[in-house]
């Protein structure tokens, strides 16, 4: 049975010389892997250039539970990049936001807030002129709502510390090294609750960005069961320094 599917690339794998398998994110069915034969060839239907990381789809999809590998009828990008392919640092963001949903996202069946969260979110990056280095930061914090781990800002006055491990203020230094002095954890924060729009309101350097950086990645690797580790980041926090 055909059925009409919005999809975002996660991951594409070499299949045989002129195939590939596509992992997509899919609204209706949650993550998926496609097999679309003869797309390297010159005359390809669906070209390699419509597979590249966070590309969003319009597809036509075959579809039978239970199976692991489904195909694809038709497919076309909706909307079609206008900024990220052709600027190397959004290019580098989205690569490693990339990085980290395939190896964050499991689930098989549909969740169509978070795949919602994630296409709305990339098609406003393509959108937007001017980039604003705390996108990244603020949206993987922002995903952790939909992965169920999302930090807890609630504080009294004399909680100055944010353990990482139990996503939450706390008045006595953690015993564990996973937690935020109360400066960055306030930034911490400030990156998960202001909406996308705003994060530019956010005043961080350098320094506290990297910084941040690393405790997002602690706060995956302390909540997602096989996050392994990251590596495209260190390219990114090159580009953005």
């Amino acid at each position: 049975m055909l059925h009409k599917v919005r999809g975002i690339v996660l991951k594409t794998t070499d299949y045989s010389e002129s195939s590939v398998v596509v992992q997509v994110l899919t609204d209706k069915f949650g993550m998926q892997s496609y097999l679309i034969n003869g797309v390297k060839k010159p005359k390809a239907k669906i070209k390699m250039n419509m597979l590249q990381s966070l590309h969003l789809l319009d597809m036509v999809v075959y579809h039978k539970a239970n199976t692991n590998i489904q195909r694809i009828s038709e497919v076309r990008q909706t909307p079609v990049f206008k900024s990220i392919p052709y600027d190397v640092i959004k290019t580098s963001i989205v690569i490693f936001l990339n990085e980290v949903l395939y190896k964050s996202i499991r689930q098989q069946s549909a969740d169509e807030s978070l795949f919602d969260y994630i296409f709305n979110s990339i098609a406003w990056f393509d959108e937007v002129e001017e980039i604003n280095p705390n996108f990244h930061l603020s949206f993987l914090l922002k995903l952790t709502r939909f992965l169920g781990f999302s930090p807890n800002g609630k504080r009294r006055n004399d909680q100055i510390y944010f353990d990482l491990q139990e996503g939450e203020f706390s008045s006595r230094v953690p015993i564990h090294p996973n937690y935020l002095n109360l400066d960055d954890a306030l930034g911490f924060i400030s990156l998960f609750e202001s909406p996308l729009e705003k994060i530019s309101e956010i005043k961080l350097n350098n320094t506290q960005r990297r910084f941040l950086l690393d405790k997002v990645l602690v706060f995956y690797t302390l909540h997602t069961a096989s996050f392994g580790v990251v590596q495209s980041h260190k390219i990114l926090e090159t580009l953005l320094s």
